[in-house]
Formats: structure tokens, sequence, C-alpha cells
């Protein structure tokens, strides 16, 4: 590995890393790092980059929660830039944006669309990220901070009623109720999810890992692990 890491070549001290999702293969973002960023990902297994704005290193996530696990890192011919494969965890823009590449030019390439054509996160990510938001920064004010200051029992209390409020709704067949119910089941579920640390794509990834085979063989294979 240390061989390797004395080809890259390294411009100003810096050399620039491609972020790209490991399954979807499309670009997060570009950064730089500087040997110490690239060592320290290396060893953790998340990215690190050299801030040059602020002349620091910094891990992704550090303050957002939405940090980078390295799947792969390649290089390219020249050993001058680096390809990161990544699973993201949240988004990878600090506009709220997955990608940072959400800009188009115009025909002319002479002005950028606004940004507020730029697309929007899924709702329950949006509600996740809120949610990690109150966790991080706690306020009396706030539903979700009274939650986690509860910890997992109250979480869970929550959930349990939820639940049970849902069920009560689907069986008087009140659809309005259902949605309502449905809503406040989702958001007391992805409660318990951030304090577990398990993001939305983790769920995600489960389903369809599930939906490559048939319900059925599904639950088998889990009764068969069980045992």
């Amino acid at each position: 590995m240390k061989k390797k890491m004395d080809q890259l070549k390294f411009s100003r001290g810096l050399i620039p890393a491609v972020i790209v999702d490991h399954r979807k293969k499309d670009v997060l973002m570009v950064a730089y790092m500087n040997s110490t960023a690239l060592q320290k990902t290396l060893k953790t297994g998340e990215t690190h980059f050299w801030s040059r704005s602020r002349k620091k290193l910094w891990r992704k996530g550090e303050t957002s929660g939405h940090v980078q696990r390295v799947k792969a890192i390649y290089t390219d011919c020249d050993q001058d830039t680096l390809l990161i494969e990544v699973e993201q965890v949240g988004v990878a823009c600090h506009t709220g944006s997955r990608s940072c590449f959400f800009e188009k030019l115009s025909a002319n390439g002479a002005k950028p669309i606004s940004s507020a054509t730029k697309p929007a996160l899924p709702v329950l990510e949006a509600l996740y990220q809120t949610i990690s938001e109150r966790k991080r920064h706690p306020s009396p004010n706030s539903y979700t901070s009274l939650l986690f200051e509860g910890g997992i029992d109250r979480i869970l209390k929550k959930v349990g009623e939820e639940a049970g409020e849902f069920i009560i709704s689907a069986k008087n067949r009140d659809k309005k109720a259902v949605i309502h119910e449905t809503a406040d089941l989702f958001y007391h579920l992805l409660v318990a999810l951030n304090h577990h640390g398990i993001s939305v794509r983790a769920i995600e990834e489960e389903l369809q890992r599930r939906s490559s085979q048939s319900g059925l063989a599904e639950k088998k294979s889990r009764r068969v692990k069980k045992s």
C-alpha cells in the first residue's frame, strides 16, 4: 500500500477525489485530499478531506452525520486523481441535495439554472435529517428532542402506541385515520432508527435485497438463519 501511495501525484500537497455512489455510480461530490486525509480514509473506512478554505483536515459528516463509508478507491492512469466509491449516509451536499451536482447550465453555458430547481429530497429522508438535527441540537420546544431525552424506552413506547392506533384505524376501515396514523408511525419509527444510527438507505437496501426473491423464499431463508 505504501508503494502505491508513493506513486500518487499530489499537486501542491493535494490530490482531487471524485466521490461516487457505489451502487448507482453517480457522482456525489469532488473534494481534495492530502496524504494525511488519504491515510485516515484508508484507516477508518470513512472519507476525510483537506479543506482549502479552512486550511484544515475534516471528516465528511462530522457535524451533519452524513458520513461516507468507503467501498473502493481507484486511481486514474496518470496517478493524479482518485475515484472513491462510497455508501452515502444521508446526502452528500451541504445544501440538502443528494449530490453536489444539481445545477444545470443554460443552452449557451453562460448562466446556471436557479438552484431552486434542484431535486427535492425524498420525504422520509428529509424527515430523517430533521430528526438527526434535533438529536444533535436539542431544544426544550422540540417534541423530537424530548423523545431522545427520554431514551429508547420512551421512543419505543410511542412506537407501540402509534402501531396500536394504526391497527384500530385499519380495523375500523377509516381511511383518513389510517393515513394520519401511518404518518405518525413512520415518524416514530424514524426516531427509533435514528437512535440506533440506522439510515433510511439501509432499510431501502434491505427491501431491495428482499425484492430479488419471492416473499415465501425470503421468509424461509430467515427461518433457516434463526435455527
